[in-house]
């Protein structure tokens, strides 16, 4: 799992440089909304709305637009009724990939997807080709300062997770899918608000991939994750740290 994480960790930094604030606080917004219409208005009794708005908070979402986010998504009536849709796909050397989407017009997106998938070295595939290949888990991140490592795992354990990963980058925690709302929560009254507290798909093995085809899948995947329907990207390659190190700058 070392290397595992160092290369969520590279992943995880260049996101957060390049990706541009509207079109994070967006998805986030989705996210909100369609936790609030599906339950409770109310994060305390809805725990997918919870999470949701724990996610906002972590990357300084404005109060404001979490609010609005919820009373839209509450409000009923007539608006933007968004679909959740899972794609699965392979890139480059065989590498295993899926496409979390949230949209208003299925058909669309998946053309659009396969399209994405086509035109950059991929091939998408029917639902449960590749998802096989993870496994659903939680996953809650502090930035490095925010507790000495023997703290943070000493706690996460006792809040319920399953492991912990801590290096000069950060602390990652996980977790069963279902514990999150209850580790994340526990974890945040002890040192604060995470960086990230996320669902994710957790690849059971890596793909090694270099060279010309860890090129082509980065740009796929780049592809897909600025795709506007796009809410997240999994994959299950394993770069050598340098070469990733590279490929992000």
């Amino acid at each position: 799992m070392a290397g595992h994480s160092k290369f969520k960790n590279i992943m995880h930094r260049k996101g957060a440089q390049d990706k541009k604030r509207a079109q994070l606080f967006a998805r986030l917004s989705k996210e909100i909304m369609v936790a609030a219409k599906m339950g409770d208005p109310d994060p305390a009794s809805n725990p997918r709305l919870r999470l949701a708005v724990q996610a906002a908070r972590a990357q300084s979402m404005p109060k404001d637009n979490i609010e609005r986010a919820i009373q839209k998504g509450a409000g009923g009536g007539e608006g933007t009724e968004y679909e959740e849709i899972r794609y699965e796909g392979y890139g480059p050397g065989g590498v295993a990939i899926i496409v979390d989407v949230m949209t208003d017009n299925r058909n669309r997106s998946a053309a659009d997807i396969r399209s994405l998938f086509n035109k950059n070295g991929g091939n998408m595939g029917e639902t449960g080709s590749v998802a096989y290949m993870f496994d659903r888990a939680g996953e809650v991140r502090y930035k490095v300062d925010a507790a000495e490592a023997e703290a943070m795992f000493e706690a996460a354990l006792e809040a319920g997770a399953e492991d912990v990963e801590s290096d000069d980058e950060g602390h990652v925690v996980t977790c069963q899918s279902d514990d999150l709302g209850e580790v994340s929560s526990t974890l945040q009254e002890r040192f604060g608000e995470a960086e990230t507290v996320r669902l994710v798909w957790k690849p059971k093995t890596l793909s090694p991939v270099e060279g010309d085809a860890a090129e082509t899948l980065m740009k796929l995947i780049d592809a897909l994750d600025d795709y506007d329907d796009t809410q997240n990207v999994w994959s299950n390659f394993d770069i050598p740290e340098a070469e990733l190190e590279r490929l992000a700058g």
